[in-house]
């Protein structure tokens, strides 16, 4: 689907696209965010910025000036639609080729506008992927542009009835969904994988951890998911998303659940 609108920039100069050489589109050398719109604004906006200053800071990509940025965001969000998806690609902008970086780079930035998903209110329906993700330490946590393991992953199925599908790195640990993080409910306690070697740290999951008494990230093995009190994915987009079955595996709504989708909602009204 094309975005509703786009703005794209080398530096802070305005250009009409993305130029064929960036290193973005050759290498996937960049990051990007997906956020919430809500009346017109960013809901978690600060915690996407700091996201990507981590990242960039990490790889090496100057981050735009945080005053500039949510003036341009503002442009654009001018004109949504009540509830919306913003997505920031930031990339380290044009190079030559081979893989050696620019000494100085200037950023491409990409900020572009879509409809929000259709919500989903029902428990999910997962399965176990059979891409492993690959053990990347100086890569694991961040939201950067190379996603052909999520891709593979999500290719796997075809069927409008299973929602999504739960991955393990290489070494056979739980880490992620293909598009969302996981929390396992064990002991009264909220746990969600560790994510030292791969996976995404996302901002859902980073207010679970900071906003919810106990929650803590732990080493998670397949059964250690399939004798959970109860699941759920979340990510900035779509909130908390209860889990309803996985294969043969199968929960009913529980309280704990219940209650911390209230929670959210009362933190963050757009959820």
């Amino acid at each position: 689907m094309s975005a509703l609108a786009t703005a794209i920039y080398r530096g802070r100069e305005r250009v009409p696209a993305p130029d064929p050489a960036d290193r973005g589109l050759a290498y996937g050398d960049g990051l990007f965010e997906t956020m919430r719109v809500s009346g017109g604004a960013v809901p978690w906006w600060d915690a996407h910025l700091g996201r990507l200053a981590k990242g960039a800071q990490r790889l090496g990509i100057p981050t735009p000036d945080a005053a500039w940025l949510a003036v341009e965001a503002a442009a654009l969000l001018a004109d949504a639609p009540a509830e919306a998806v913003l997505k920031l690609v930031l990339t380290r902008g044009v190079g030559g080729r081979g893989y050696s970086p620019p000494e100085m780079p200037v950023p491409t930035l990409v900020l572009s506008l879509h409809p929000l998903p259709t919500p989903f209110e029902g428990p999910l329906s997962l399965r176990w992927c059979e891409t492993r993700l690959a053990l990347q330490p100086r890569l694991a946590g961040l939201k950067h542009l190379n996603r052909l393991e999520q891709v593979l992953a999500r290719a796997e199925w075809n069927d409008p009835s299973m929602h999504e599908g739960l991955l393990l790195d290489a070494a056979g640990r739980v880490t992620c969904a293909t598009a969302a993080n996981v929390f396992a409910f064990v002991g009264g306690r909220w746990f969600t994988p560790a994510l030292h070697e791969a996976g995404v740290a996302g901002i859902a999951r980073g207010w679970v951890l900071a906003n919810v008494h106990g929650a803590q990230e732990a080493e998670l093995r397949p059964a250690d998911i399939e004798s959970a009190e109860a699941l759920f994915l979340c990510n900035a987009v779509r909130g908390i998303l209860p889990v309803g079955r996985l294969g043969s595996k199968a929960w009913a709504p529980h309280p704990a659940l219940d209650e911390l989708r209230r929670r959210l909602r009362r933190d963050v009204p757009a959820f």
